[in-house]
């Protein structure tokens, strides 16, 4: 047997382009690498602060953001992934200069979601922020224009702390704004049979979120997890 060679990085399949923060990242957030059970190659996007990802567009950021995908790939990672559901809006871009698969968005999930319910079910949103997710973000990600979408805006903890790009974190408090938002979401719609989380910093909530409505709940966790299953599949020996 041979091996070979042609890349500089090996064993991370999967390249996630982080923005560049300071919130804390506890165990489950994507920018914790602990949250992984294979092994992730990071690279951070300088000058991609999180209110000027999810609040002000992104604007003039593409060009940063597919220089850095285009740097992991010459690392040697095999697909690409974001820290941010917003990034959305870059999804067809980055993936037309990279050469590789790309799964900016836990948004994509929505659609596949949506076909595993039963007839008059369907999948909700939750997001850290309801005012400014558009329909062009949920357009590039394929989302039905009239899915329901719940926010942590209403919280005390959870979206300020995030977006404000805050030194501390009350973990339990920012549980709460989750629960509740998914709690109100459910209330307002009845027909819910699933929940998608648009925020990257959700996946530490979601079994709270889960045992809280009952609901299904996917993340940029499962849905990056089904991407590596595909990236590298798993080898099994012969009986």
């Amino acid at each position: 047997m041979k091996a070979q060679g042609g890349k500089a990085v090996y064993g991370a399949s999967v390249g996630i382009l982080m923005l560049e923060a300071q919130f804390p990242r506890i165990p489950g957030d994507m920018g914790n690498a602990l949250s992984w059970d294979f092994p992730v190659h990071y690279k951070i996007v300088r000058g991609a602060s999180p209110d000027l990802v999810v609040r002000q567009g992104a604007t003039g950021l593409l060009p940063e953001f597919i220089t850095a995908a285009q740097e992991l790939v010459a690392d040697g990672v095999d697909g690409i992934t974001t820290n941010c559901g917003f990034l959305s809006v870059f999804q067809t871009d980055i993936a037309a200069a990279v050469g590789v698969p790309v799964a900016t968005s836990s948004l994509m999930q929505v659609g596949m979601v949506n076909a595993l319910l039963p007839p008059g079910k369907r999948a909700g949103i939750l997001t850290i922020s309801g005012s400014t997710l558009t329909p062009a973000h949920l357009e590039a990600a394929n989302v039905p224009a009239d899915t329901p979408i719940g926010s942590t805006e209403g919280g005390t903890e959870f979206t300020r702390a995030i977006l404000g790009n805050e030194l501390e974190l009350d973990v339990e408090a920012a549980c709460h704004d989750n629960v509740q938002a998914a709690l109100d979401l459910q209330a307002w719609h009845p027909d819910l049979g699933a929940l998608v989380l648009e925020c990257t910093n959700m996946v530490p909530y979601a079994r709270a979120i889960r045992a809280a409505t009952g609901l299904p709940t996917f993340s940029i966790h499962s849905f990056v997890s089904w991407f590596q299953a595909g990236l590298t599949p798993r080898g099994f020996d012969p009986m």
